[in-house]
């Protein structure tokens, strides 16, 4: 590929190295682009956002008032969104291209006028992008009903898999008299988005069979609701049978994921759910709830998945698949037929890269 003259700036707001699935998403496709030769810059946009100070704002302002006329500026959304006059000052002269991953008012805890309030800014900061992307087609559904995005300026690339397919084992938990502890795992920040008191709640309807639940997630996005967390698995008495381990590495990651017999994520609503692909592609079935795209993530092949806060029905899911190794097995195979299906962090590069050469021509 023809190295570009000026590279493409790459806006994310606070720290790169998040351990959110943004963040994770924002990481694999910087390395992906420049490993296929496109010249890259990435910048930090400054923290706080989507709740950013005047200052950062200014300082936002400022970077892209310092480069040229025409320059292909991708902005990650948790800052985009709320860079409307930002955006309204530079969108004629700059190629801006938002990274949506999902909008900002379908964060869950909102008040109502804060809701009101971000879906106003989005709306009037899309209006100035050149190019919108997207992770999923459930977001790019939302983006031109909700907020008047043309189809035609929307480029859907979904998170790719960071790591080959696993084969999932042969369940040997299936003997005759067997009570295996079997290990649950959900990955994803403690945020009200994520629900957790849904699956804390369901857990404690099954306590007469025998499992582990491993949480992986940061307590920092929301350190009081982290808090609730914590009090409810002493509440229910589950603080045994429950290990938090806030913010993990990568690799501490994975290791879990091998680990675990099924991945269970209660979550609100989801953008595109990089943690259910990354379970399906270490062969683990799957029990979600949520809106959004989580039910066009998780096919019914490989898992289960519910209307978000039903209890009871994650409760009997659990139930059956705790219970059935069988049923745990036949779902691990399709997770991971499914996964071989999912495209590689090169090919989703590529297709960017197709995006942003639109743009020039």
């Amino acid at each position: 590929m023809t190295p570009r003259a000026r590279p493409i700036i790459f806006l994310y707001p606070g720290r790169l190295e998040m351990p959110t699935g943004g963040y994770v998403y924002d990481r694999h496709l910087l390395k992906a682009l420049e490993e296929i030769g496109l010249a890259v810059e990435a910048l930090s946009l400054g923290k706080g956002y989507p709740a950013p100070t005047a200052e950062t704002l200014a300082r936002a302002d400022a970077l892209l008032s310092g480069l040229a006329d025409g320059t292909q500026v991708v902005i990650d959304g948790l800052a985009y969104g709320v860079l409307d006059a930002v955006a309204a000052r530079h969108g004629e002269r700059l190629a801006l291209i938002a990274l949506v991953h999902h909008p900002l008012a379908h964060e869950s805890g909102l008040s109502a006028d804060r809701r009101a309030e971000l879906a106003t800014r989005e709306r009037a900061a899309l209006a100035h992008a050149r190019q919108v992307v997207t992770t999923s087609a459930a977001t790019a559904d939302t983006l031109v009903r909700e907020f008047a995005v043309p189809p035609e300026r929307i480029g859907i690339i979904e998170p790719a898999l960071s790591l080959p397919p696993h084969e999932p084992a042969q369940n040997k938990k299936a003997e005759p008299g067997a009570r295996p502890c079997i290990r649950l795992l959900a990955v994803g920040s403690l945020i009200r988005r994520k629900d957790y008191p849904t699956l804390l709640a369901a857990l404690a309807r099954i306590t007469d069979l025998t499992w582990h639940l491993d949480i992986a997630g940061s307590r920092d996005a929301d350190p009081d609701h982290a808090v609730e967390i914590a009090r409810r698995i002493e509440e229910l008495g589950l603080g045994e049978r429950i290990t938090v381990h806030g913010a993990l590495p990568e690799d501490a990651v994975t290791s879990l994921y091998r680990t675990a017999d099924i991945f269970v994520l209660t979550t609100l609503y989801e953008g595109y759910g990089m943690a259910f692909a990354e379970a399906m592609a270490h062969g683990l079935p799957v029990i979600a709830t949520g809106e959004g795209a989580v039910a066009t993530t998780v096919p019914a092949s490989a898992g289960v998945v519910l209307p978000a806060g039903a209890v009871e029905t994650v409760a009997d899911a659990l139930r059956r698949l705790i219970a059935d190794p069988g049923q745990r097995q036949a779902l691990a195979e399709g997770a991971h037929k499914h996964a071989l299906s999912l495209p590689t962090w090169p090919d989703q590069a590529r297709a960017f890269a197709h995006l942003l050469r639109g743009l020039s021509e």
